[in-house]
């Protein structure tokens, strides 16, 4: 049955919403690029479509956005504008998307609107509208002239190279710097990188994307021969990432942003990587919703749903199989991927790339080398190699608009503004641990020796450390306990550079004294040996081993008399979330900590916080996003009277003590709540440090 438009909300369904809708102005382009894959690839649906979007089209598909932001109490939605190439709708017709977009979404949320395009009709005019209808614009360029004229070039085969610099260039200037978005550059091996990556930050851009193009098990990407074919587009991108390492990381690029922020726990900027769930839907010129473009490289009608504007509201769409089948996080992946130690980082890659004929995409993706040997250089790149300053750097300042200063009290912040509150929370455990090492003096010099070395051998290895979700525990309690000697002290920063070296996929060896029979390595597990009162550790290649007896074992089958307890996570969130139920500095709340879960109490959380997140995304949906990028731990407690309960501590930032309730809707409400105490708990040590203990 056809879901009436209207202004008001309704009931919320349970799915999942959109918030990237990308709205397709023009269908055909002014370029005739060889690699596009609307026009080249297996899809060729755009030959049957309206060139231009009708008016009354734009009309629909606003109100239609605006009521499933409604119905979801979205805070924002971001917009794209696309083709084809857009600019060919014309001025006037791009300000009037722009015009009922705004007035559709008028009270109900913000609008993030963007576009895409090639640049060669970009003129003063057209600037200037983008920049009063604050329109933010990507252009699509390849790097210098050869490389760019390599695919992106007219009909008649001359390239577009200086038509697109000379837009690049206008829309970078002063009067309309407001609306440049940044430059999209798809990879061909066969151009220089560092050519390409120097005529890219030449012009100054605010951000760059790297696209790799779109290819599948069935017409996979051009390689050279040989074995170094496997990783030739890792190989590519890490020419450049060494380079955009040594200018200080500017500009933003989106990808080894990506790769840093998911390696970190955190959320991918971009749906070629991380085990986010997507939510882009676009809208065809003729009003037809459709999967993402990139599923044109698969079949014919891949990206086809049946479901029209006129016809069908979002929330009809999002229940197709399509889309549901992209929700399912790692359990939606190839086996193959399931067991890859970057699975997190890399997610298994763009949903697309992972095609095959027979199997579908039940595979990793045919970027899936490439991939595993860009995470891996990533995450091994000296620190060193980063920009060295001639003086001592500066201490970080950490800036959050009034905005988000707002949306985060409120409980509603976006990924961005989360971002920003982490970083000052890592800047403070930078601080502690500075304190820490100056307190216990000399029991810090084998661990300190370790992470030092890391730290020069793999970029991420300290944050990896300081972002553990105990360690500002421990730290305090070294500081203010009088109990708490060196040399246990000592033990813990051991263990930290142990779970280091293995996240590095480095080597350490060094001996940990014992706390209760165990030994606990942050982000990994616990080595339990009751009888014994220090344990001789050793990394070797990222793989842990214990020595004992003159042999050593690895961790995973110890020997007799011991046995290894592996942390495990939580994905109800499309995140990892930590259970940490071992950690000896985790006992912080109220009520106690209660001992390690066994497997069935474990399989029950999971199940209660799976329907519970159900409950957030469909009830509490204004407040998923900034819970889900705040909660990295959950701290099961003792709950006697079985009510459910949910304590935060100031030392714990984004650990949240909790206790099952009787039902999901009251444990969706647990942790909503609870992520919003830890927010505004952060804040307020941000902008009011002498405030005294807040739970």
């Amino acid at each position: 049955m056809p879901v009436p438009l209207s202004g008001e909300a309704r009931p919320v369904p349970s799915v999942r919403p959109f918030r990237q809708f990308v709205v397709k102005v023009h269908s055909r382009c002014d370029l005739a690029c060889d690699h596009c894959y609307v026009y080249q690839h297996a899809d060729q649906s755009w030959a049957a479509r309206p060139k231009v979007m009708a008016d009354a089209t734009i009309t629909t598909t606003a109100r239609r956005i605006s009521e499933h932001a409604a119905a979801h109490g979205l805070d924002e939605v971001h917009v794209v504008l696309h083709g084809g190439e857009p600019l060919l709708a014309g001025r006037e017709r791009l300000r009037r998307v722009s015009e009922e977009l705004r007035h559709a979404l008028a009270g109900v949320c913000r609008l993030d609107l963007r576009m895409q395009t090639n640049g060669l009709l970009l003129d003063d005019a057209y600037c200037a509208m983008l920049a009063q209808e604050d329109i933010r614009t990507g252009i699509s360029l390849d790097g210098d002239r050869t490389s760019n004229d390599r695919h992106r070039r007219r009909a008649d085969g001359s390239g577009s190279y200086d038509a697109v610099v000379r837009a690049t260039r206008l829309l970078g200037s002063p009067p309309y710097r407001s609306a440049f978005a940044g430059l999209l550059c798809t990879i061909d091996i066969a151009n220089d990188p560092t050519a390409v990556y120097e005529a890219l930050i030449a012009l100054d851009p605010p951000r760059i994307d790297f696209l790799l193009p779109h290819a599948t098990w069935d017409h996979p990407p051009p390689r050279p021969a040989g074995d170094d074919g496997a990783t030739a587009y890792a190989r590519w991108l890490m020419t450049i990432y060494d380079r955009w390492l040594l200018d200080g990381c500017r500009p933003p690029v989106r990808l080894f942003d990506s790769i840093e922020a998911t390696a970190n726990g955190l959320a991918s900027f971009t749906e070629a990587l991380g085990l986010g769930s997507p939510d882009l839907v676009v809208v065809e010129t003729d009003g037809e919703i459709e999967q993402a473009d990139w599923l044109k490289t698969v079949a014919r009608g891949a990206p086809a749903t049946g479901f029209h504007i006129d016809r069908h509201a979002f929330d009809e769409a999002a229940r197709h199989p399509g889309f549901l089948a992209r929700h399912a996080g790692p359990a939606g992946l190839s086996g193959q991927c399931r067991r890859c130690p970057v699975v997190q980082v890399c997610g298994g890659g763009l949903y697309g790339h992972r095609h095959r004929h027979g199997r579908g995409f039940d595979n990793p993706s045919v970027f899936c080398a490439d991939l595993f040997a860009l995470i891996g250089h990533v995450r091994r790149t000296p620190r060193s190699a980063r920009s060295r300053p001639t003086e001592a750097p500066a201490p970080p300042v950490h800036v959050l608009t009034g905005d988000d200063y707002d949306a985060l009290a409120a409980g509603r912040g976006d990924e961005r503004a989360v971002r920003a509150l982490l970083a000052t929370e890592l800047s403070t455990r930078r601080v502690l641990l500075d304190a820490v090492r100056e307190r216990i003096g000399d029991a810090a010099d084998p661990a300190l020796s370790v992470l030092i070395e890391l730290a020069e051998t793999s970029a991420h290895t300290v944050p990896g450390v300081l972002s553990q979700p105990c360690f500002r525990a421990w730290a305090v309690r070294c500081l203010t306990d009088p109990s708490a000697t060196p040399a246990l002290a000592g033990a813990r920063l051991a263990e930290m550079a142990l779970a280091a070296a293995v996240r590095a996929g480095g080597s350490a060896r060094l001996t940990v004294a014992l706390r209760g029979g165990s030994a606990h390595l942050p982000s990994l597990g616990r080595l339990v040996a009751q009888d014994a009162v220090a344990a001789d550790l050793e990394v070797r290649g990222g793989e842990l081993f214990v020595h004992t007896g003159g042999a050593a074992y690895a961790v995973r089958e110890p020997p007799d008399g011991m046995r290894w307890e592996p942390l495990r996570y939580l994905h109800f969130t499309g995140r990892p979330v930590a259970v940490e139920d071992m950690d000896p500095f985790r006992d912080v709340y109220r009520a106690p900590a209660r001992p390690r879960l066994t497997d069935d109490e474990f399989d029950r959380w999971r199940s209660a916080l799976t329907a519970a997140w159900h409950v957030v995304g469909t009830r509490h949906a204004p407040y998923a996003v900034a819970t889900a990028a705040v909660l990295t731990a959950l701290t099961p407690l003792d709950d006697p009277e079985g009510n459910g309960l949910a304590h935060v501590d100031d030392h714990v930032f984004g650990v949240l003590g909790l206790a099952l309730a009787p039902d999901a809707e009251a444990l969706a409400s647990l942790l909503v709540d609870g992520a919003r105490r830890l927010t505004t708990n952060a804040l307020l040590e941000c902008y009011a440090p002498a405030a005294g203990p807040r739970s």
